[in-house]
């Protein structure tokens, strides 16, 4: 199975790409190592960035002050920090793709 997960010391690092502007926010499934995110809000002034916090902390039932954009904030590809004792939410939520 194809993994978007990287784990580090006390963080997970999850490799993303986002689709911004879509008609919904969803998780699409993961290909070429990174998980894809549609996300209704635009990409402009930080609004898809917000959203996708938004979502991800909902869809993991954590705090959005635990999940951090660590590079690509003005990209479409991302890699995020998520604190390691969401390893089970995440990979239950990834089993369902």
């Amino acid at each position: 199975m194809e993994t978007c997960i990287r784990p580090g010391e006390d963080m997970l690092f999850l490799d993303i790409k986002v689709q911004p502007g879509a008609s919904k926010n969803e998780l699409t499934g993961i290909r070429e190592g990174r998980l894809r995110i549609k996300i209704s809000a635009p990409p402009e002034d930080g609004k898809a960035n917000g959203e996708l916090i938004s979502f991800l902390a909902k869809t993991l039932d954590c705090a959005k002050k635990e999940i951090r954009i660590l590079s690509g904030e003005k990209s479409r590809i991302k890699t995020l920090g998520i604190p390691s004792k969401h390893l089970e939410a995440l990979e239950k939520v990834l089993g369902k793709l």
